[in-house]
């Protein structure tokens, strides 16, 4: 009662210094007996947000975009002033444990799997030829160790790949098949930028298609070009051609054109170009796939094909372009898309089975509408992975057992300044539920300032009495004081301060005999003199003993 009373004295004075809070703080840690309290708590969205101060105009900064640290010393160096703001009355003494995110998840090997490599499959992968997947009897498992001896030179030992590979959901049949596909996920897989007009980069690469686009503030002119590296086509007939795209904003379409040439060599003014007029329609907020037009015309060719973007002072379309393909007579059917991680261990490849990264159609089953993951296949700010992975796991694993635990690795769109980025965490059942892992650190008020602290506070309890008590009984020193102890359950009067201390480091020995230097405990203990008090000692081990703690 006596602190809360000199509290709300320390708040009714009146301040003339530059800075009340602080001289609150000097004045209350100045006290025989300052405020000390102890706490845990979990960041929330509004705790990072508010860990950098920043204007309303402002675009979101790290913490706020990713509700995470980057890692745990950057956790250190940001937690110490966001805790004096939020306790702002506590002294010397005072304890508080933090729950966090970490950027790349929690324990730090997901970090590999996030970062991990990636390969996909290509035709000449798959066993049976021209299929572009695995049929639906052939276990995946049993080519992909020798896939990846073929096509990763010079693997070293704990590199990580993700595989990615298709395979038929049903039995596939003759039909037309891909033969040569580019997926324009987060990269122009190799075709090149060609700049006719205006100073502006029409065509840019986007997390999952490439967009060409004329809006710069307002309508910009520009021509620009995306030519496809040489594409030889001996051998090969009855081809066709398909694009997934969508275009928005354009009042003029035929600005936009697909071409084809067959005697491009790097300049696109002198070569001949023919246009590829589609009957489809592109989407417009969708990418949706075009006809398969006839591109058997260009059978045992070596051609190019370009993406040619044009836009105006007073029209600037905006085209999104997610994969071309050119098909030919072949093995075709319904396919799902799936991922593994493999794991070379110095001399050959091995599935990692612990870990599972979220296929399009995971994020589907989420829910595909505005703001569900399904909408984009991703997580973001507002579409956080820890308000569905829980359910998802519990769908997918529905006899998991306690302590079971699995990596779960998941695309995350960060804002517009970052895209889509890989991230992961441990997700581990217990009590009937999956929850994902959280960083901890632990800070202490030491000398006005909050610091790391790794002390670990323990409360004496009557069996601890009596082994202290009973390890003691035969020291001279303490033989007429440890009575107390055995049969009441305390220290009294009796007992002083550099006993209590040297009593307490017996116990911890016990305790914790492979505690290492540095780590501190907080003793609560009771001792009797004119009614009973409990009080807290703090020691810490150095050089192999325990001795009291005195704050630097």
């Amino acid at each position: 009662m006596k602190k809360i009373i000199f509290l709300l004295a320390i708040v009714g004075i009146t301040f003339t210094g530059c800075d009340p809070l602080e001289d609150i703080n000097n004045e209350i840690d100045a006290q025989d007996n300052p405020v000390v309290g102890v706490d845990e708590f979990t960041m929330t969205t509004d705790d990072y947000t508010a860990l950098v101060d920043q204007a309303d105009d402002e675009d979101p900064d790290f913490y706020e975009t990713f509700e995470a640290f980057s890692d745990v010393d950057d956790a250190k160096l940001m937690l110490p002033d966001f805790l004096s703001d939020r306790y702002p009355y506590w002294g010397n003494g005072s304890s508080v444990t933090v729950n966090f995110n970490l950027y790349d998840g929690n324990p730090e090997d997901v970090s590999a799997y996030v970062n991990a490599d990636n390969y996909e499959l290509v035709q000449d992968d798959y066993p049976t030829a021209a299929s572009n997947a695995f049929f639906p009897s052939e276990e995946p498992g049993d080519f992909l160790e020798n896939i990846l001896v073929a096509q990763i030179a010079s693997p070293i030992e704990g590199q990580v790949v993700l595989v990615e590979y298709d395979q038929y959901i049903e039995e596939p049949v003759i039909g037309f098949a891909p033969f040569i596909e580019y997926d324009f996920s987060g990269s122009f897989e190799g075709w090149s930028v060609v700049e006719e007009f205006g100073g502006d980069d029409a065509w840019t690469s986007q997390d999952d298609y490439i967009q060409g686009n004329g809006f710069f503030g307002g309508q910009v002119a520009n021509i620009e070009w995306l030519v496809s590296p040489s594409i030889d086509l001996t051998g090969e007939s009855d081809l066709r051609f398909q694009i997934t795209h969508a275009l928005k904003y354009a009042s003029d379409a035929s600005l936009l054109k697909i071409l084809v040439s067959t005697d491009y060599a790097g300049d696109t003014s002198t070569a001949e170009w023919e246009e590829i007029n589609l009957v489809t329609p592109p989407g417009v907020d969708t990418l949706d796939p075009s006809e398969d037009f006839d591109f058997s015309a260009y059978d045992g060719e070596t051609i190019n094909i370009a993406f040619k973007y044009e836009s105006t002072d007073t029209d600037a379309g905006r085209w999104r372009i997610s994969s071309m393909v050119l098909k030919t007579i072949g093995i075709t059917g319904a396919t799902v898309t799936k991922s593994d991680y493999y794991k070379f261990d110095g001399a050959s490849w091995s599935l990692v089975d612990d870990v599972y990264y979220l296929t399009s159609q995971d994020y589907d089953s989420m829910g595909t509408s505005s703001g569900q993951p399904g909408q984009y296949n991703n997580f973001s700010g507002s579409t956080a992975p820890s308000n569905y992975l829980p359910q998802f796991l519990s769908i997918k694993y529905p006899f998991a057992q306690e302590e079971d635990a699995i990596f779960i690795t998941y695309k995350y769109y960060g804002g517009s300044s970052v895209g889509t980025v890989i991230k992961g965490n441990l997700y581990t059942f217990a009590n009937g539920s999956w929850s994902p892992s959280i960083s901890t650190l632990q800070f202490g008020f030491e000398n006005g300032i909050w610091v790391p602290d790794n002390t670990i506070r323990y409360t004496l309890s009557n069996s601890d009495y009596e082994y202290i008590g009973n390890t003691l009984v035969s020291d001279p020193e303490f033989t007429d004081l440890v009575p107390t102890l055995i049969d009441y359950h305390d220290y009294d009067y009796n007992w002083t301060a550099s006993q209590v201390t040297y009593s307490l480091g017996v116990f911890l020995e016990y305790l914790a005999p492979s505690a290492e230097d540095g780590q501190k405990y907080a003793i609560t203990y009771l001792l009797y003199d004119n009614g009973l008090n409990e009080l807290t000692e703090t020691l810490i081990k150095q050089n192999g003993e325990w001795v009291k703690y005195v704050a630097p």
